[in-house]
């Protein structure tokens, strides 16, 4: 069952209105009719059961017939990523990031990054589609564009790992990740961070992690960092 988001709903909501655009999808393109059930999240950790009780293509409107709070994750998973030169690189990051399950995203400024501004609302589309997609009841948290030095004086708990290309002593991640704890990973740009940067962070207890012996792009760098996060604790 095709899965809708909307941030207003609680589990006092007893009906619903979609608006054009998405009510337009679920009357002319999935062909929904009266009586017919979709599911609804909150993005909060609420999946609601709804039943259509007017399947108008400008306003449908829904009964909410159950709800179920699901348990979050027992980690939490941040990921601080420069944003690639090319934009829709970054855009597969955030969509399968969601997929896989990551709970904040914080996009990154470094001296050495080629993408200097953003466009927060497109990023938010793309990861409220991939939430929907992936049926989850969780939305990741999508922060402003912020300067690394910004980034490393915000107060963290749990593990802290920096992830860079330089010849160094580094540790792996799959051997420092804690199951059930939150984890901050910090990915560079496409030319790296700045030996200075790579200073500053591991001066704030950010740990060098290797990811394998492969110099990786920074999506696919991101994306195995998710990974091999999900698959430790969920394993």
């Amino acid at each position: 069952m095709q899965l809708f988001y909307n941030p207003n709903l609680d589990e006092t909501s007893s009906q619903f209105f979609f608006d054009a655009e998405e009510s337009k999808h679920i009357v002319r393109v999935l062909r929904k009719k009266v009586n017919d059930e979709v599911l609804i999240t909150n993005g909060k950790g609420l999946m609601l059961s709804a039943k259509i009780t007017d399947s108008n293509p400008k306003k449908c409107a829904v009964e909410i017939t159950g709800v179920k709070r699901v348990h979050p994750q027992n980690y939490w998973l941040h990921m601080i990523v420069a944003p690639t030169k090319m934009n829709d690189r970054f855009e597969w990051f955030l969509e399968k990031a969601t997929e896989i399950g990551v709970n904040e995203i914080t996009p990154v400024l470094c001296e050495h990054s080629e993408r200097k501004t953003i466009k927060l609302d497109r990023y938010m589309k793309v990861i409220q589609s991939a939430m929907k997609q992936s049926n989850q009841a969780f939305l990741p948290k999508l922060n402003e564009l912020t300067n690394f030095n910004d980034v490393l004086e915000e107060p963290r708990e749990g593990g802290l790992f920096i992830a860079h290309c330089e010849e160094s002593e580094k540790y792996e991640l799959k051997r420092r990740v804690i199951p059930d704890k939150p984890i901050t990973i910090l990915i560079g740009p496409e030319g790296d961070f700045s030996a200075r940067e790579i200073k500053a962070a591991k001066q704030k207890g950010f740990l060098p992690v290797s990811m394998g012996r492969n110099r990786l792009r920074t999506e696919t760098a991101a994306i195995v960092a998710c990974t091999t996060v999900a698959i430790i604790n969920n394993g």
